[in-house]
């Protein structure tokens, strides 16, 4: 059945919603990662929701799922497609906002910049 939205964004959204596909695209825009990296840089993700996150971008072509070894455990990686890729000019976007509204609200701080999305920009 055809996906059917009201306008781009809605279609954009679709595909990067929640509050941990963009973290995860961060993080595979620096490198190739293992769901036990993933995990790491991500500590309060659940497993289960972790790989919800991942199948669903999967699904939508924005990341590849690579699986590797001759028996168990195998090694599986994740990374990003060209499409995933170029969602980075957006994500920075996104995370100027945020730092942006952070430094005019009082109570808010981010404690990381944008700078961990440069690597996605540069592979474009």
């Amino acid at each position: 059945m055809k996906q059917s939205y009201n306008n781009g964004v809605e279609a954009t959204l679709g595909v990067i919603s929640g509050k941990w596909k963009p973290q995860l695209l961060c993080h595979l825009g620096n490198r190739p990662q293992r769901t036990c990296d993933l995990r790491q840089k991500l500590p309060t993700i659940s497993q289960k929701v972790l790989t919800q996150q991942l199948r669903e971008l999967e699904r939508d072509g924005i990341i590849n799922r690579r699986i590797s070894g001759e028996r168990a455990p195998f090694k599986v990686t994740y990374e990003l497609t060209e499409l995933g890729r170029s969602l980075g000019r957006i994500l920075v976007q996104m995370s100027i906002w945020g730092e942006q509204r952070a430094s005019q609200v009082p109570d808010m701080e981010i404690t990381h910049d944008h700078g961990g999305f440069s690597h996605i920009l540069t592979t474009n």
